[in-house]
């Protein structure tokens, strides 16, 4: 099969593209954009199989979309690109609503003339899989509440409207046009290749610079956390196993508190990297509890148990063996991390293909 992934430069496409390179025998186009969290060197692994392409492209213009799509006739797309940092959202809402819900109108548009045009047997092998998040349902606020596949949505930021709103387009793509569509909505992703400013890499890498480890409010927040491999495989599951129409909810049973969260990441530190930076006596003194971000949610937790009755996926990694593998891969990979701190990464092509390539 021939998959177009949308997005896989970035944390959670990386992480598809990988696992469908590695693991499967399928051929993989990646069309992504390369913002700033788009980064080749995640994919330096796989970048010289026969099996991948990579196009630098963004999915708001829809003609160079469509061209691709004509060039490498998808079976699957599976759309990852995003913008999708709440904190970047607050302050310039502008490219999430770009991005988030003009791109995926313009990709839904291009999309739907080419698998209009398919011969009968491909139309109705063909899935559209739009990849989202648990943070279009807003928040919880009982201790024992999930988010079910059908929880109202009720979104807190501009990300997660703007998510909710790409969620809604797709929906209404499949019940007025018939494309063939499945969603996913994830829980807070972690693992290798995370960029920086998020939570867990954030964390590792201030503690082993001596800088402060910064916790919104009072810490209390909590998050199911999936390790990105994880879902990888969940999304795998989806694309080639899920019943058109459907939504499918990813977690990872892995409920944390986010002060509960960075004080794992520290003590996992004093175990793996005891030579600390000077002055620091613990990890844990560099906690430092810093204003709380406007509309930020308490609590998000998943119910994954339809794809798990449907599909038979289940996570394999608990939070505890997940965690200590990411900050492991850190300690590993300090010159990766060096390269997106100073942007160096950006430089990178590695093999990419522009559109006027492709149209030359």
């Amino acid at each position: 099969m021939r998959i177009l992934v949308t997005g896989g430069a970035g944390f959670i496409g990386s992480a598809l593209v990988r696992h469908l390179i590695q693991n499967t025998e399928h051929e993989v186009l990646n069309l992504d954009k390369l913002t700033y969290a788009g980064n080749l060197e995640s994919l330096q692994s796989i970048a010289s199989d026969s099996r991948y392409e990579f196009v630098k492209a963004d999915i708001v213009d829809q003609a160079t979309v469509s061209t691709v799509l004509a060039r490498f006739q998808p079976q699957a797309i599976m759309h990852l690109a995003a913008e999708s940092h709440v904190d970047r959202s607050i302050d310039g809402p502008s490219d999430f609503i770009q991005t988030n819900i003009v791109g995926t109108y313009s990709l839904l548009e291009a999309t739907r003339a080419y698998w209009h045009d398919l011969p009968e047997a491909q139309r109705q092998a063909f899935r559209f899989h739009h990849i989202s998040t648990d943070e279009v349902y807003g928040d919880l606020h009982g201790v024992d509440d999930l988010f079910t596949e059908t929880t109202p949505y009720a979104p807190s930021s501009p990300y997660s409207a703007s998510k909710a709103a790409s969620d809604h387009l797709v929906r209404a793509w499949q019940r007025t046009y018939g494309l063939p569509v499945l969603i996913t909505n994830c829980s807070n992703n972690y693992g290798p290749f995370h960029f920086p400013e998020k939570l867990i890499p954030l964390v590792i890498l201030n503690a082993l610079a001596g800088k402060p480890l910064p916790v919104y409010g009072n810490g209390l927040q909590v998050r199911d956390w999936l390790y990105v491999e994880d879902h990888a495989r969940a999304l795998f599951k989806v694309v080639t196993e899920g019943v058109v129409g459907e939504t499918y909810n990813i977690g990872g049973h892995n409920e944390q508190k986010n002060i509960d969260v960075v004080q794992g990441i520290c003590s996992l530190l004093e175990e793996l990297a005891p030579q600390k930076p000077q002055g620091v006596v613990h990890y844990a003194d560099l906690i430092t509890f810093v204003q709380d971000r406007p509309g930020h949610d308490l609590r998000y937790a998943i119910d994954a148990g339809k794809i798990e009755r449907e599909l038979g996926w289940v996570p394999e990694e608990t939070f505890t063996s997940g965690l200590r593998k990411t900050v492991q891969w850190y300690l590993e990979n300090l010159e990766w991390c060096r390269r997106v701190q100073d942007g160096s990464y950006q430089g990178e092509r590695l093999g990419s293909t522009d559109i006027k390539d492709l149209i030359a």
